[in-house]
């Protein structure tokens, strides 16, 4: 009988291991709350109509892997010596009240992602739009055309329509950077066509606590982005701290009272519930993470050389002990296929295997108007700007998404884009 094999956690570990394993070696079940797999940097791009929505994300359920178990649930808790997992059925109109039920293993992945951290600011969970998954990317787009039409009224003062449009983006990394350079891109060419008079009249902030935007890169490249954005009239406001938001507005220390008609939260992670209930090693500082060593084994809680048998961690949940790593889909994409290698070889005890070895990739993001930024991996070099970051980007964007028929799909929607515009107004 194959070793049965529990995956928490549909995003890139997970899925990625779910894809990618050998289903003639291993009786496998996948155990999370959503049925399908984002590709987050695509987000933005879906959200503002450079493609459809569909091709930034996956079904864990397919033909192509009918072996696989899918159980839409949440997993609160685990016995590590009896080997099983209490799962609780995650349906949001559970009238049911659907009992809790018990999974069994051989071998426990844990990669349950993060969820977004409000840091406990007031109002962000009841009045801000996060990028998770492509339902946040459905909100955002159509929160923007409501805005868009009731500017469009004709008993809207312009006072009002200036708060309408205004669009914040709270966050200065590449989710946000990104999410910010397609809605400018979006807004100063097909809003302004489909509404003439008011389209024209959008605006965008950013606001970030830190000093910088894009802190992850050099500083000419980060300040090279800044420029360029505040040369497009995007209000770039670093050393802002946000205090409380509200339906139609928000609070920060320095500015008090802004209006505004969306404001995106695209900043900041914390751990799961799960991670609170694990009897094992965690992180101390900053993000709650689950402990590992070396081959991405859990760490027992009282006994930093023992280890939990049959489980492993990694995704944004996991790190390794003494080998911190980023919180990115490309660790945890890297992470996967290691684990990946391991459980289909001819020897799946990961202890005689390599240690895991990161392999770090060229940052690469978009800033809006066919620009973008690229960090050197060569500390001799400043990197790269301009639309060779553009072209870069743009090809990220189809590697990421890892299913051929949606890697042409996205490359034919470009091209129709560039010849009759996008398909923005069919929501």
């Amino acid at each position: 009988m194959a070793p049965k094999l529990v995956i928490i956690g549909s995003g890139w570990a997970g899925f990625y291991i779910a894809e990618k394993i050998d289903p003639h070696k291993y009786d496998v079940t996948v155990v999370s709350p959503r049925r399908t797999s984002a590709y987050t940097p695509l987000l933005a791009s879906a959200a503002c109509g450079v493609f459809n929505f569909y091709l930034a994300e996956d079904s864990v359920r397919s033909k192509s892997r009918k072996q696989i178990h899918f159980l839409k649930a949440n997993v609160t808790g685990i016995d590590f010596d009896g080997k099983k997992c209490r799962c609780e059925p995650a349906f949001d109109d559970d009238d049911e009240h659907l009992p809790v039920f018990d999974l069994s293993y051989d071998l426990l992945v844990i990669a349950p992602g993060c969820i977004p951290n409000t840091f406990g600011t007031p109002g962000v969970e009841e009045h801000a739009v996060f990028m998770k998954n492509v339902s946040d990317a459905m909100k955002v787009r159509k929160i923007l055309f409501d805005l868009l039409e009731k500017a469009s009224l004709p008993n809207t003062s312009p006072e009002r329509v200036k708060e309408l449009l205004h669009i914040v983006v709270v966050g200065g990394g590449p989710t946000g950077i990104e999410m910010t350079a397609e809605l400018d891109d979006l807004a100063h060419k097909e809003l302004q066509d489909l509404y003439p008079g008011v389209g024209d009249k959008l605006s965008i902030s950013i606001h970030d606590i830190a000093p910088n935007i894009l802190s992850a890169y050099d500083k000419k490249l980060y300040e090279y982005a800044n420029t360029q954005l505040v040369r497009r009239h995007i209000e770039v406001k670093t050393n802002s701290h946000i205090e409380r938001v509200e339906k139609d507005c928000f609070y920060t220390k320095e500015d008090g009272r802004i209006g505004c008609g969306m404001l995106v939260w695209a900043t900041g992670n914390k751990n799961v519930p799960l991670l609170e209930e694990l009897n094992v090693r965690k992180t101390q500082k900053g993000l709650k993470r689950i402990l590992t060593d070396s081959r991405l084994r859990v760490v027992k809680a009282k006994d930093e050389n023992a280890l939990h048998d049959g489980v492993f961690a990694l995704g944004d949940a996991a790190d390794i002990d003494g080998a911190s790593l980023p919180t990115t889909a490309e660790v945890a994409v890297q992470k996967a296929k290691y684990l990946v290698e391991i459980f289909n070889s001819m020897s799946s005890d990961a202890a005689a295997h390599s240690p895991f070895k990161y392999e770090q990739k060229q940052l690469v993001s978009y800033i809006g108007g066919r620009d973008g930024v690229i960090a050197s991996k060569d500390n001799d070099h400043e990197g790269w700007t301009g639309r060779s970051a553009w072209l870069a980007w743009r090809g990220s964007n189809v590697t990421w998404n890892r299913n051929l028929r949606s890697r042409v799909m996205i490359v034919f929607t470009w091209a129709l884009n560039a010849i009759f515009g996008k398909e923005i107004a069919k929501i």
